[in-house]
């Protein structure tokens, strides 16, 4: 398996690189959202990947944060999502805007992408909604785990730091586990943290949490 992919950007086009590692090119496709935030042509640049293996094909598939990759591989579980759907979504919503659309059960969100109909966004959330709260909880580990990878990404001379996760990611892992020791449970926690993180993208871990427990606080 190949998790990572770190050397010179070659060439780009409309939806793959290619990436020159000590002499040997990798094509790797991207999202256009991942394909807006690279570098030039000639620069370096760090991908994490994911490689589909098919019986008549091999495909990398590059992502900027090891959260977008997660979230691919548990579109990819997904009945009717190939690929091609699963990178549409990511490119479309991102990361935290995907786990925001699963937690908030928001078909509109997620049908937004190219490519993806009412059923099989409805089906997305649906399939994905108890594991939203898992893999938002994910948000603070895989930031350490990035902040590690940039620092070995610096000592080659040849190759730029992958990008590290928001802080939101770490906040909203530190709210759901917060809210957990509260006894809320695991669905009702990750949809109001995710609602409260788009409501102020920009708020701490204290701030998701008052926010989280007024949604959460009973009506009437």
């Amino acid at each position: 398996m190949i998790g990572k992919i770190s050397g010179r950007l070659e060439y780009r086009t409309a939806d793959h690189v290619l990436i020159d590692v000590r002499g040997i090119g990798y094509i790797v496709y991207l999202s256009d959202r991942t394909m807006a935030a690279l570098p030039a042509v000639g620069e370096p640049v760090a991908l994490f990947t994911e490689l589909l293996v098919r019986e008549d094909n091999l495909q990398l598939f590059g992502f900027t944060t090891l959260l977008e990759k997660e979230w691919h591989r548990l579109l990819m579980s997904v009945q009717g999502i190939g690929a091609k759907a699963s990178m549409a979504i990511l490119g479309t919503l991102g990361a935290e805007g995907v786990g925001r659309a699963i937690a908030l059960g928001d078909v509109n969100a997620m049908k937004a992408a190219k490519g993806v109909g009412p059923k099989t966004a409805q089906r997305v959330v649906l399939e994905l909604k108890d594991k939203a709260p898992e893999v938002m909880a994910l948000g603070g580990t895989l930031v350490a785990a990035q902040g590690q990878v940039a620092e070995d990404f610096e000592v080659v001379e040849t190759v730029a730091a992958a990008p590290v996760a928001s802080v939101t990611e770490a906040a909203q892992s530190e709210a759901l586990s917060a809210l957990s020791n509260l006894g809320y449970g695991p669905g009702d926690a990750a949809g109001a943290v995710a609602q409260a993180a788009g409501e102020n993208p920009d708020a701490s871990t204290p701030d998701l949490i008052r926010a989280a427990l007024k949604l959460l606080a009973p009506k009437g």
